[in-house]
């Protein structure tokens, strides 16, 4: 069985690629139509203009091309706002958007109480593409993007710290918009935040105030797709607690895919360099720090009065004893685990793409019972394993097994959420609502572990290794070799010192 996209509209996208192209060609020279400024008098106006444009034909096709403005925006240097009327769209146009562009596009949510968990989502996201520094994070799109934090540094740090102190009602810094070029959201988010943008387009026409459908402020040129897109309700306000609770589950799991996707990669990215920093370094530290402790132990002997020489031969004998130990305990982790591609990892667009939308299904935190969770988390577990191997086949086989899994469990399995405004029209119950209220919770305390688990491995001693041998790569250079022949150098020299002492009789 073939892996697929939500509604199965992946698939077909490459086939009506060309159709998109035509499309946002369209877009783009109705906004390139207008310049953003004119002379009158020496002194240069903004020019705002408002044009209503036929929406596509094909209506399956307006999110991907929404997805592809984006980038086009991002490859031209112009902020863009995607203004909806409700948050029904979102997650459709997040999965639609260019993976590699992601953490430079806020898909932000109207709804509060998703809002503040989807921003620090992205924020994480971002920074953690920053800090890899990987082939994800390369070209003019993420130079423009550092550029602009260098400039807004203030503004990035403030950000950051909000994030950080996860206060659900500390409202984020007022300017926090202005970090993204690409931002996507409902109308009243978007007048709240207020950043101002070179391009505006509006869809959900049908379903937006009259008072939106004018030029946005401060915009060079808005554009207003006809009404006839489809949508779902005309916005998330809770009719039930039920419908309000899938809702933010549906905002909420499309970001913790999305984390989930970056910290497999930061892990997977790792690995490969860990294996080689032990089949390189590790060895040749255990025999340095052994030498070094036999050199004290011997010079303490020589000079048993000396307290400072006691203290260093014991630090130095402490000091083998944990290397020893270390290295030892990866060993068995290796030997129990599956070892990394010899060439490193470097997973595909689709592969990514893969393990994200499985994520997004088979959740061990969307799970409704114990044996549900028992059962999402092999399936995960495999998940990873696999994409982390680069085996396409295995996460197509995790699927079909979640796919046989879920058409035998259809009562009972609550990842399946159904889209916004197709919910099912029984009565609530409490029971549904406790359900649903911690299947949101889990979410959320998963979305904060997986941002502290991304700051421990940035901030661990072996990745400041990696990322400096990435840096050296870029030059030509092999840093564990160098290191390796460095304590090469080291062990010959403490050997040569080792046989001019001799060792205290008795």
């Amino acid at each position: 069985m073939k892996f697929r996209a939500q509604s199965g509209a992946y698939n077909g996208r490459m086939d009506s690629a060309p159709d998109i192209a035509t499309i946002v060609d369209d877009w783009l020279r109705q906004f390139a139509a207008y310049p953003a400024a004119h002379a009158t008098h020496a002194v240069l106006q903004l020019v705002t203009v408002f044009r209503e444009i036929a929406a596509p034909v094909d209506r399956s096709l307006v999110v991907p091309a929404l997805a592809a403005l984006a980038a086009e925006a991002l490859a031209r240097e112009r902020t863009l706002w995607i203004v909806t009327a409700d948050d029904t769209l979102l997650p459709d146009i997040s999965n639609a958007l260019d993976l590699r562009l992601r953490p430079l596009c806020l898909v932000l949510p109207g709804a509060d109480y998703a809002g503040s968990i989807a921003l620090r989502a992205t924020l994480s996201l971002l920074k953690s593409r920053l800090t890899r520094a990987a082939e994800d994070s390369e070209g003019p799109a993420w130079s423009a993007m550092r550029n602009r934090l260098r400039v807004d540094d203030a503004l990035w740090r403030a950000c950051l710290a909000w994030s950080a102190r996860g206060l659900d009602r500390e409202a984020p810094p007022a300017a926090i918009g202005n970090l993204f070029p690409v931002r996507i959201g409902p109308w009243a988010l978007a007048g709240r935040l207020a950043a101002p943008a070179d391009w505006v387009m509006l869809i959900q026409a049908g379903q937006l105030p009259d008072a939106v459908r004018t030029p946005w402020p401060e915009a060079r040129c808005t554009l207003m797709l006809a009404s006839g897109l489809v949508s779902g309700v005309t916005s998330l306000v809770a009719v039930d607690e039920t419908v309000r609770l899938r809702a933010e589950i549906e905002v909420l799991g499309q970001e913790l895919a999305e984390m989930e996707l970056e910290f497999a990669t930061a892990q997977g990215e790792l690995a490969g360099f860990t294996e080689r920093y032990h089949e390189l370094i590790a060895g040749r530290m255990i025999e340095l720090d052994r030498l070094h402790a036999d050199l004290a132990l011997i010079k303490m002997q020589h000079n048993p009065a000396d307290p400072a020489l006691d203290v260093a031969a014991r630090q130095a004998a402490a000091r083998a004893e944990q290397t020893r130990r270390e290295s030892s305990a990866y060993s068995k982790h290796a030997a129990s685990g599956e070892h990394a591609p010899e060439q490193g990892f470097k997973p595909s667009n689709d592969l990514k793409k893969r393990f994200r939308q499985l994520a997004q299904k088979i959740h061990p935190d969307r799970a409704c019972n114990e044996a549900d969770r028992a059962w999402r988390t092999q399936l995960m577990s495999e998940a990873n394993r696999a994409y982390r191997a680069g085996d396409t086949r295995g996460l197509d086989e995790v699927f079909a097994l979640w796919c046989a899994g879920q058409h035998g469990n259809q009562s009972t399995l609550s990842g399946a959420v159904p889209a916004a405004g197709h919910f099912s029209p029984s009565a609530p119950t409490s029971a549904d609502v406790d359900a649903l209220a911690a299947e949101a919770t889990r979410i959320r305390q998963r979305l904060v572990a997986i941002t502290t688990e991304l700051d421990r491995l940035y901030g661990s001693k072996l990745y400041e290794l990696f990322a400096a041998a990435r840096v050296a790569a870029r030059q030509g250079r092999d840093l564990l070799q160098e290191m390796a022949q460095r304590l090469d150098g080291q062990i010959a020299q403490a050997n040569h010192e080792l046989e001019r002492l001799e060792p205290v009789a008795g």
